[in-house]
């Protein structure tokens, strides 16, 4: 009895194993190989050099179209209705009650009443783009522009909208965009972050630096918020009489140390990005100030992007240091409009008027300054540049009164340029009163294989082993780029 007892605490591993004259080790073997399991454990010890520096610069996977990404997030929900997504249907029709299926933060609805656009729309450039009068500055830059009005989100609440829209998933502690480009193509410039991310003034978005973790990966791969004046990073400086040089010594005897790690086998990927780390905050005490000095560009380029004393200084700031970053090789630079809670970011609930003539008129200069600045430089080429939020807003009111908009994943839009998107389309359709994409959707992982693709990286090979899985940006069942924006 005792040794049946003994039989049943084997586990089913064991008992594969041992059955049989232990053949099916034989078989479990081949197997493995015929997945490349051994294939990818002698690459993994190629790559050890990069144990000793997680950002080292890496090839790409596939024909790079692009070297960086400029995400412009507008936090809190813009409406697409009221500034790209024209929907003449709904002109005349203010306060009307319609059946039409809604859910948002208020829950789901049947029945609401419509708030037709505060703006005017007309055609702009040789594509015809519809913009409303909410962007007089960017309508001059659709003919470089995608745009995709068919997006859809599998949440309308901003917590988990956010983290679905930087990382991929609902639930925290996963890697999000910015962190896999890092991690598949490492960084160009050993000076600085190789994701950078820039907050508005008002404060962070829900959630925080949840935002921009590298949830599972090394912290190496997480994004480091910069400020565009004054101090770029805060506690970078080094204790009082610590000085330069002993920062250097202390550096090459832990990378002495994690050297001998690697020489004996030793798990010391851990230690080596947390070196990697200290050497980067050292390499930034010298090269972080003077990313953010402008005392160069000239007043045309300041002006172009609004750093005029005016409402758009501080975005315009954001975004010029966006392309300054660019320049000096960084991957991924993350620029938020809006923060905290309420009006402080597109989150319209009370009167979109109010709300969108705010952030359109602190952005629209900067962003197509941004635009601009980039492509007379040649720099668009190789930058893609995105503009969007984490959901749209619905076609008719939250509440019995007011203008506000509820929230919308059902159907938004969202814009794409530069790094080999194809230039002054639209792809993509909503319903009459754009409240569901019925054309063409395209999820948010769709937009994240795009990305990755136009960066050189395959969405859909592109794996970090954690938890006995071979995680994946856009998930276990994988996620194809947006072939009709690809030029």
């Amino acid at each position: 009895m005792s040794g049946s007892n003994q039989f049943c605490r084997r586990t089913r591993r064991e008992f594969l194993w041992d059955s049989g004259a232990k053949f099916p080790g034989l078989a479990i073997t081949g197997m493995l190989a015929g997945d490349q399991f051994f294939n990818k454990a002698s690459a993994n010890e190629k790559l050890s050099q990069h144990l000793l520096n997680p950002m080292a610069e890496k090839p790409p996977m596939l024909p790079a179209k692009a070297k960086s990404v400029i995400f412009i997030f507008c936090y809190g929900g813009p409406s697409h209705i009221d500034t790209f997504d024209h929907k003449p249907y709904l002109t005349g029709k203010d306060n009307k009650m319609v059946p039409i299926k809604t859910f948002g933060r208020g829950g789901k609805k049947n029945v609401g009443r419509i708030v037709e656009p505060r703006w005017k729309f007309k055609q702009h450039g040789q594509s015809g783009a519809w913009v409303s009068e909410l962007f007089p500055h960017l309508s001059t830059c659709v003919d470089d522009i995608a745009f995709i009005k068919s997006m859809y989100a599998e949440s309308p609440i901003h917590g988990s909208a956010l983290l679905m829209m930087n990382s991929g998933r609902l639930l925290s502690g996963n890697p999000c965009l910015g962190s896999w480009v890092t991690y598949g193509l490492g960084s160009v410039n050993q000076n600085l972050p190789g994701f950078v991310v820039m907050l508005d003034n008002s404060g962070g978005p829900i959630s925080g630096p949840k935002n921009w973790s590298s949830g599972y990966m090394p912290a190496a791969y997480q994004g480091v918020t910069l400020r565009a004046s004054g101090t770029p990073i805060f506690d970078l400086k080094p204790p009082e009489g610590f000085t330069r040089e002993q920062q250097r010594t202390l550096l090459d005897h832990l990378k002495e140390k994690n050297q001998e790690h690697l020489a004996t086998r030793a798990d010391n990927s851990e230690l080596a990005a947390r070196i990697a780390s200290y050497e980067l905050a050292f390499k930034m005490q010298q090269h972080a100030p003077e990313a953010v000095d402008y005392t160069k560009e000239t007043k045309e380029t300041l002006d172009l992007y609004g750093i005029d004393g005016t409402r758009t200084e501080d975005f315009g700031r954001k975004c010029l240091l966006a392309r300054r970053l660019v320049e000096r090789g960084v991957r991924f630079i993350q620029v938020y409009s809006g923060g905290a809670h309420n009006d402080e970011n597109w989150d319209a609930h009370s009167d979109i008027a109010k709300n969108h003539n705010k952030h359109c008129g602190d952005t629209d200069k900067p962003v197509a300054g941004l635009l601009k600045d980039l492509k007379r430089r040649g720099l668009l080429d190789s930058t893609i540049v995105i503009w969007g939020g984490e959901f749209g807003r619905q076609p008719t009111a939250e509440y019995a009164t007011g203008t506000g908009r509820d929230h919308n994943s059902y159907g938004f839009t969202m814009w794409m340029a530069g790094g080999g998107i194809k230039p002054g389309i639209s792809v993509g359709k909503t319903d009459e009163f754009g409240n569901n994409a019925i054309e063409d959707r395209f999820h948010v992982k769709n937009l994240h294989a795009t990305v990755l693709q136009q960066m050189g990286l395959d969405p859909n090979h592109l794996t970090y082993f954690y938890g006995g899985l071979d995680q994946k940006l856009v998930g276990v069942e994988g996620a194809e780029p947006i072939k009709q924006v690809i030029a």
